[in-house]
């Protein structure tokens, strides 16, 4: 479905689009797009369908115009994305924002396997400093999580998504929350337990101890890459356990963690909010003051080069791995479509504006392509001569594709970008690397795919006959996680050279960390069909 079948975008607008869409959902896309008269600067413009907005992520128009306010309120500090320009017509509204070139940081980091003391210590303290500066303007967030953390093109950390924040303190005076929002792994338990549920009214909790509990979350998946519970209630056994034992919890991802972080991490996530750690705190902790070669006095990522290398090569796919095995007692399970009717995040007044939900029957909006049913296929290339075995053909096409390093037994940056790189972005590329090549014919490769997704416990409606001709194809994805929190976006697969397929697996929405795992774990299903650098 095309915006154009919604309505047209505005044409009165102080800028152009110069892009396709990159980010999306059922009610809005954002776009690249610069001034009239000049190139530069390039910043995102976000689209938003008032109706659609209102009808299917129950977000109103006072909603939409509170979060423009709070974002225009936090704007002005180096780990924020900035907030330039808003407008609408009765139709869209449009939010002009600055472009984080670099992509969703958790894009980059390795489920399972998180990233060294020093490169989290990095994004850690820069996600503080960016906290730290909202709610010295009295708003908390309420909803840090690594799908709202994105990168500059030279690798610092910007904080998006005002969606869910609130202005807990004006002229001196504070006030409680009651709203149920935020996502499961990362809410505070005294978000579940003191919000106004339905008919009962709850207690209220201070959003800015709530953001303080996330920042510790989100620093314990960029140390451990995955989260130390599915929710924060005794429905979880991990989380259950950790409050049993104190913070003492026998949870091996707890044992892995560096010592000087753990008394950091146990202040931060202590269960009553009273005796939780202030930032203050936090900013004066050993572990946070703690001296680190990749990062400058002034809080900006030093040494970009080096520290994206390190953060590129620790990405890697083993395929002796069994995708299927549970290893965690209690928790993360499988990809289950029975799980589809957990709803953590409330009746949708949790929703964010920026993270769009899909439209009913769980249908996928495609801004930038024809109208086509789900799983629909596209003849409009000229077909490539079909190739069965990893040839010449594509080793020479792929020489230099970054995604490629992934599938080797000793991940590398390629020779050409190490030559000439300048800064963060020539190491690792904004685009995402959740993609694969391979140069089995199009009629083998969907049923293989579609065969993995069903062992996943993905649900795939049908798997469309592929007619001789078809040079690219589209499977839907819209699942729960193995958090039970909502997954959803598009394995694309196009012909991209003689005889050679790129399988693209496109987030809409849902936890970065997530996605890679879910795209870790079908690319293991297919290695047969995968292209391998070193075979």
């Amino acid at each position: 479905m095309q915006h154009s079948q919604l309505a047209p975008l505005p044409n009165d607008v102080p800028f152009r689009i110069v892009s396709k869409t990159i980010g999306q959902g059922a009610y809005a896309c954002i776009k690249k797009a610069c001034p009239l008269d000049t190139d530069n600067p390039v910043f995102a413009v976000k689209y938003i369908h008032k109706e659609y907005a209102a009808k299917h992520g129950k977000i109103s128009a006072r909603q939409l115009a509170l979060e423009v306010s709070v974002h225009k309120h936090v704007t002005g500090h180096n780990n924020i994305i900035s907030f330039f320009q808003t407008g609408e017509d009765p139709i869209w509204r449009w939010i002009a924002m600055e472009l984080a070139e670099g992509g969703d940081l958790f894009d980059k980091i390795e489920a399972d396997e998180g990233v060294g003391e020093d490169i989290a210590h990095v994004y850690f303290s820069q996600l503080v400093s960016a906290v730290s500066f909202m709610h010295s303007k009295g708003v908390g967030h309420r909803d840090i999580k690594p799908e709202n953390m994105l990168l500059t093109s030279d690798g610092n950390l910007k904080i998006a998504d005002f969606g869910l924040a609130a202005l807990f303190e004006y002229k001196g005076s504070r006030k409680l929350s009651s709203t149920f929002c935020g996502s499961p792994p990362y809410i505070a338990p005294e978000v579940i337990t003191c919000s106004t549920r339905g008919q009962t009214k709850g207690s209220g909790y201070h959003p800015d101890l709530v953001d303080i509990w996330s920042c510790g979350i989100v620093l314990f998946v960029l140390l451990a890459g995955n989260t130390p519970w599915d929710s924060p209630t005794d429905d979880s056994y991990e989380f259950h356990e950790y409050r049993a034992t104190n913070s003492r919890t026998t949870d091996e991802l707890w044992q892995k963690l560096p010592a000087a972080t753990l008394s950091l991490l146990r202040g931060m996530l202590t269960v009553d909010p009273k005796n939780r750690f202030s930032l203050e705190d936090v900013r004066r902790h050993p572990w946070y003051t703690r001296s680190n070669k990749f990062l400058s006095a002034d809080g900006k990522l030093r040494d970009p080069i080096n520290l994206a290398t390190s953060m590129f090569e620790s990405l890697h796919i083993d395929f002796s791995q069994d995708p299927l095995s549970h290893k965690r007692k209690g928790a993360s399970r499988s990809f289950d479509a029975m799980d589809m009717d957990v709803d953590m995040e409330g009746d949708g007044s949790g929703f964010s504006s920026t993270q769009p939900e899909m439209l009913g029957g769980g249908v996928v909006m495609d801004w930038d392509a024809p109208n086509v049913p789900s799983g629909a296929f596209s003849s409009t290339q000229p077909t490539g001569k079909p190739y069965n075995t990893q040839d010449a053909v594509a080793a020479n096409h792929l020489e230099d594709e970054p995604s490629m390093s992934q599938f080797s037994q000793q991940p590398s940056v390629p020779v050409s970008r190490t030559q000439n790189a300048q800064k963060f972005q020539d190491i690792i590329p904004s685009r995402s690397m959740t993609r694969f090549y391979s140069a089995w014919e199009l009629k083998l490769l969907v049923p293989l795919i579609c065969e993995a997704l069903h062992r996943l416990g993905v649900p795939v409606p049908s798997v469309p006959a592929v007619s001789a001709g078809d040079t690219s194809a589209m499977i839907r994805v819209v699942t729960k996680d193995g958090r039970l929190c909502q997954l959803q976006g598009k394995v694309l697969i196009e012909c991209v050279s003689e005889g050679i397929f790129e399988v693209e697996f496109v987030k809409v929405k849902g936890d970065p960390l997530e996605w890679r795992r879910f795209f870790k774990k079908v690319t293991i299903l297919c290695k047969d069909a995968v292209f391998k650098p070193d075979e």
